[in-house]
């Protein structure tokens, strides 16, 4: 059986990496509008649409599901006995995605920016979990995003593109600004955590991406084509596989830490390449940070230091060694963020070293303990001791 996706760019698509992975033969293919037609009568058994063809498709096939007629989008199309039959699976993978973190929209007022096509996905799933009231943003209508803070919502669904890459400083909204806020969706995948995200995060919002949403609805494609469920377990284990080739691994701690030997015997079993911030400062300017530092300063270091953290951020599926103060920058915890899984390895006090470290030295290293313990505690995604054997310490990374 064969299976594809058509779109008229698809540089950045994941759907041929959750497909693959699954065993089926697809393939991405990249049509002009002119080509629907001829494109249809081609003897595959299934495949996928994305921009701009969801809506261009939808006279060329010979029955359309109702969730497809209600957003007036197909993104999945099966041939069976001769006939195309289109359903759109994103309300599906939406849906997937609230419920795993736990955003429930049942009597909710929920507040969806943007008004393209993927708003009405939003707009369906929200129909159907009973939202108490739908609330849409645009950048000229009646509610637009000067006068939408006047509302109050508990979730937030942004269907715009918005904070994605390469735009990734960007946000159509500023959380803080809602009072009552609980749930926070953004339908962007690239990246991973985007900046709207992040701000749900730091103010312990219920949150997702995303890529979930990608996952789901590629999968349940899969179960129409195939005509059997597959399970909600495999649905994750899919994300993770996808997770893991896409995200960073970033390791935040003190000097002495062991974080470049830990770095390499993680390339060693993953395969991936090691970035150390301080080397490509390093590279950059021609002298090592304890050089700069001393010549020049520590804030003429951190500048430079904050370059090349977002250089590093700016690569996929990586493991980036930052250097200890790395994380004192805001704006560097972000760029780690957006793509990257932050460890903080942990070790004892007694076990650091002060060596051609300028910062560290005389003492100062136990005063730099105590004011860096708590940042590194706040911004990490996951804590794991270095003080004992290596080998579990990469093992317990590898399981995050």
């Amino acid at each position: 059986m064969k299976f594809c996706l058509i779109g008229k760019k698809l540089g950045h698509s994941y759907s041929k990496i959750i497909h693959q992975k699954q065993g089926l033969d697809y393939t991405l293919i990249e049509i002009d509008k002119s080509q629907l037609s001829e494109f249809v009568s081609l003897s595959y058994d299934g495949f996928n649409v994305t921009i701009p063809y969801k809506k261009d498709i939808i006279p060329l096939l010979d029955e359309v599901d109702g969730d497809a007629l209600k957003v007036g989008a197909v993104n999945t199309v099966v041939r069976k006995n001769g006939r195309l039959f289109g359903y759109n699976t994103d309300v599906y993978g939406m849906e997937y995605s609230l419920n795993r973190v736990g955003i429930d929209l049942f009597q909710k007022r929920v507040m969806i920016l943007g008004t393209g096509g993927t708003s009405l996905t939003a707009k369906t799933v929200c129909e159907r979990a009973m939202a108490k009231e739908i609330i849409f943003v645009s950048r000229s209508g009646e509610i637009n995003y000067s006068n939408c803070y006047e509302r109050a919502v508990d979730v937030i669904i942004n269907t715009t593109p918005v904070g994605m890459y390469p735009d990734e400083d960007q946000s159509p909204i500023d959380l803080e600004k809602f009072s009552s806020l609980e749930g926070v969706f953004d339908c962007i995948y690239n990246p991973l955590r985007t900046k709207l995200l992040l701000q749900a995060e730091k103010m312990g919002i219920r949150r997702s991406g995303g890529l979930p949403m990608l996952v789901a609805q590629g999968l349940k494609a899969e179960e129409i084509w195939l005509g059997k469920e597959i399970p909600k377990a495999r649905y994750e284990e899919i994300l993770k596989v996808l997770l893991n080739e896409k995200r960073n691994i970033v390791l935040i701690c003190m000097p002495s830490c062991g974080k470049t030997t830990v770095a390499k015997l993680l390339s060693e079993k993953t395969g991936r390449k090691v970035v150390d911030t301080d080397l490509l400062v390093f590279e950059n300017e021609g002298k090592k940070p304890s050089e700069i530092i001393q010549e020049f300063g520590e804030e003429i270091f951190r500048q430079k230091e904050s370059l090349a953290v977002r250089k590093a951020s700016e690569q996929k599926g990586v493991i980036i060694a930052t250097g200890g103060g790395a994380i004192l920058k805001e704006e560097n915890v972000t760029y780690l963020k957006k793509n990257g899984v932050l460890i903080y390895l942990e070790r004892d006090l007694s076990k650091l070293i002060d060596d051609d470290r300028p910062l560290s030295k005389n003492g100062a290293i136990s005063r730099l303990f105590e004011q860096r313990k708590p940042i590194y505690e706040s911004v990490c995604d996951k804590k794991v001791s270095n003080d004992g054997d290596i080998e579990q310490t990469v093992k317990e990374i590898l399981s995050v």
